[in-house]
């Protein structure tokens, strides 16, 4: 494994500490501390997800536009970091929505930058194990960030702001580790010299396989619902309580961290496309658990298939859009089908808050279901037709 790699995958472990930190405890801090409503949290959590939509397409662009794939990384994390000092004076839905939406840039802005550091390294043939190697790390980070929010409840219930400091603190130690251990890798040695324009953008759009991939995740995320959501719904149901809450993201992170590499391997042998699609049937059957399995077992198993269908797309999108995409594109093409991804949840959350708003969380969880398979039987024959590339090296 490409050592850039496995030092990107330790500077998203520390990084997803402090952002999960936060992650883990945004649903109770908005609806207990601040009193938000169900729709209230819906358009915050619906801009969780869309602030990185344009900023992603930006990071993607200016990276291959400067060939200075890191520095615009380095500026997203420095983002994410500056994001946390902004919750501590948060009173109101205002101000949570800024400190979000400045978390969110930062995210979008480092993660086609750092994606093209890994598809760089790595051999065309290992781009799925060596995204599954970075996510499964990435993961490792998700996982430990709701058990140090717990512990921080656990010793003073209802202090958010401690929850806050500390995560601020992680997100510098992943600065520094990034600008220190992250070299300014050459990228470009097979793009044109000229930089690159809007035009070569807009091009991107007439590579089949790439438009059709880029169609399928904007349909498919579009019926996705946020994970918070997911486990208020499970809070609702009485499957779990308030004090054990922010380790159902651990429970997610610790499936995904077990199953990344696994999937990001069987991309590589048996078809990305295919591990991709699939993982969102894993991701219906979250929704099918949460609702008709009750207890502590429903939880379990939602918990399982929900860290499943993350592990089976998360890192095996950008392992699938690569070998589509020509020199000096990469990044930007990344972007794209994550900001497709970014969009589509964005539209979701807002649509789920409002129908758990006239409705209740069971019956909002049926209607996406039922989304969810119209998306699956729309997007499956549409990304079935594109090329699904596995091995070849341009």
């Amino acid at each position: 494994m490409p050592r850039v790699v496995v030092v990107l995958g330790l500077v998203s472990l520390v990084t997803d500490v402090s952002s999960e930190m936060v992650t883990a405890v945004l649903p109770l801090f908005a609806t207990l501390a601040l009193g938000l409503t169900p729709l209230a949290y819906g358009m915050l959590d619906g801009l969780y997800q869309g602030a990185t939509v344009l900023v992603r397409l930006l990071g993607g662009f200016f990276a291959d536009r400067l060939r200075r794939p890191k520095l615009v990384a380095g500026a997203g994390y420095a983002l994410g970091a500056a994001a946390k000092l902004m919750l501590l004076p948060v009173a109101g839905a205002g101000a949570l929505s800024a400190a979000v939406a400045v978390d969110r840039a930062g995210k979008g802005l480092r993660t086609a930058p750092r994606d093209l550091l890994i598809a760089t390294a790595a051999p065309r043939d290992r781009l799925g194990r060596s995204f599954g190697v970075h996510r499964a790390l990435d993961a490792t980070g998700a996982l430990l960030g709701p058990v140090v929010a717990f512990g921080l409840l656990a010793l003073a219930p209802g202090d958010f702001d401690m929850v806050f400091v500390v995560s601020f603190c992680a997100a510098v130690l992943g600065v520094l580790l990034f600008l220190q251990r992250v070299p300014e890798q050459r990228v470009f040695e097979e793009s044109p010299e000229r930089p690159v324009s809007p035009r070569d953008v807009v091009a991107l759009l007439r590579i089949g396989g790439f438009l059709r991939l880029l169609c399928a995740c904007a349909v498919l995320s579009a019926a996705t619902i946020g994970d918070g959501f997911l486990y208020l719904v499970l809070l609702n149901g009485e499957s779990v309580t308030t004090r054990w809450f922010p380790l159902l993201f651990v429970g997610t992170s610790l499936v995904y961290l077990a199953l990344a590499v696994p999937f990001g391997r069987l991309s590589d042998r048996h078809g990305r496309n295919r591990v991709f699609t699939a993982g969102y049937g894993l991701l219906l059957c979250a929704y099918l658990t949460a609702i008709l399995v009750g207890g502590l077992v429903g939880a379990v198993l939602c918990l399982v298939f929900l860290g499943s269908y993350y592990a089976a797309t998360d890192g095996v999108l950008p392992a699938a859009a690569t070998p589509m995409l020509p020199a000096g594109l990469t990044a930007t093409g990344i972007s794209a089908v994550q900001t497709a991804v970014a969009g589509g949840r964005a539209l979701g959350a807002v649509a789920f808050g409002a129908l758990w708003t006239v409705t209740e969380g069971a019956a909002a969880v049926w209607i996406f279901a039922a989304a969810l398979t119209a998306a699956l039987l729309t997007a499956v024959p549409m990304i079935t037709r594109a090329r699904d590339h596995r091995t070849e090296t341009r």
